[in-house]
């Protein structure tokens, strides 16, 4: 399987988004792409909205605010990545007190994580999202407070980084993609790049 720039792909890639996470996964790819991040890009979203609903309608309003800056031959990958459990966002936290709140409501618990994507051009536009179920096991209160005072997970939806320590000792089960949880369906991300060329 070639990469996107072995395809001779007709667009300059940005990726708008201030997470190294990202970055770090679409890099994965083999990828040549430039970061383009605008300040205080307005992520509210109707009331109505359930579970993937959410980010998606957030990275398509994110790539509505870049949409005017972008040249024929530029592409530009919105996105945004919410935790859902028992029909609530958990976003990020607003404080340690808040981190460990949710580190305890997802303690023992099955949640969805969902990650909108919406690829722009000046002329076309596509949106798609990814879910990923996440099992955690029972957390200790020892636990939840070491991993919050020591990786201060103050800037990821739900509390935390499957990536990092709490993932290694806390997750038991994952079904879906794992990048997904990370902050960007690479796997997904991949084929729509592919396939977005082709489509009118």
């Amino acid at each position: 399987m070639v990469t996107v720039d072995e395809m001779d792909y007709p667009y300059h890639i940005f990726l708008a988004s201030n997470s190294p996470r990202r970055r770090e996964l679409l890099s994965g790819l083999d990828i040549d792409y430039e970061v383009r991040t605008l300040p205080d890009i307005d992520e509210s979203y109707p009331a109505n909205l359930q579970g993937g609903e959410i980010p998606l309608y957030i990275s398509k309003e994110k790539a509505d605010a870049y949409k005017p800056l972008l040249q024929p031959n530029e592409l530009i990958i919105t996105a945004d990545t919410i935790v859902w459990l028992d029909g609530q966002v958990l976003g990020k936290p607003q404080d340690r007190e808040d981190a460990i709140c949710m580190l305890h409501q997802l303690s023992a618990h099955t949640h969805e994580v969902f990650t909108g994507v919406t690829l722009t051009t000046c002329d076309k536009q596509h949106s798609f999202f990814a879910e990923t179920k996440v099992t955690f096991s029972r957390l200790t209160e020892e636990e939840i407070t070491y991993y919050v005072d020591h990786y201060k997970p103050f800037d990821k939806a739900g509390s935390y980084g499957v990536q990092e320590w709490i993932g290694f000792i806390g997750v038991e089960r994952i079904e879906g993609s794992y990048f997904n949880v990370m902050g960007l369906p690479v796997q997904r991300l991949y084929r729509e790049l592919k396939q977005f060329q082709h489509q009118i």
